[in-house]
């Protein structure tokens, strides 16, 4: 074989193989950032925002009508030296956005407020509340020992979209939107 007819054929090959195999994606991951610990008389509050945790065919489901939740899974731990560390408190915090394609307003339900879904106009600001954790409880005061280490580690993650009627098994596309946050931890002493 000759040296032209190798490259050619090299050249084919990458070719081919550029064409079937998938493009790199570069799309970023969803992370939590903007962390705050801090405290009321009675309280340990903690602030924290995901970002990148919407993709186009997320939004597009949601503004088709389909309800959409993100949970947090929060934990606040004491740290102890030659044992395991002591849990304090441990929360799940959901966040549901619903749109009404009739009305045209996106309902915000967060559990654990008991209030009522809030309502918005704007996806942006129903994109904002879904992704913000503001203001969450994590433990009284009275847990924590002065002088002691402790740490919170925050996880958040797109629940798995229920369809109606077992569409979920037509609309395979549906697992392709489905995210999960690394594991956040900030450490503080009391």
């Amino acid at each position: 074989m000759s040296q032209t007819n190798l490259r050619s054929m090299m050249l084919v090959l990458f070719l081919v193989l550029s064409l079937c195999l998938p493009l790199p994606t570069y799309a970023k991951d969803a992370a939590i950032t903007n962390f705050i610990i801090t405290n009321t008389p009675e309280n340990v509050i903690i602030y924290c925002r995901v970002i990148n945790c919407f993709t186009q065919k997320m939004e597009d489901a949601i503004l088709a009508g389909i309800p959409t939740t993100f949970t947090f899974y929060v934990e606040l731990r004491r740290e102890r030296n030659y044992w395991f560390d002591k849990e304090i408190s441990s929360l799940e915090i959901k966040h549901t956005v619903k749109y009404d394609t009739v009305k045209k307003i996106f309902y915000v339900m967060r559990s654990g407020s008991g209030k009522e879904p809030e309502q918005f106009r704007d996806f942006a600001t129903a994109k904002r509340v879904m992704s913000n954790l503001d203001g969450v409880a994590v433990s009284p005061m009275k847990e924590l020992v002065r002088g002691r280490s402790y740490y919170v580690t925050v996880k958040a993650m797109l629940d798995k979209v229920r369809l109606p009627l077992h569409m979920e098994y037509v609309l395979f596309f549906v697992s392709l939107w489905d995210f999960e946050t690394d594991l956040y931890r900030e450490d503080f002493i009391y």
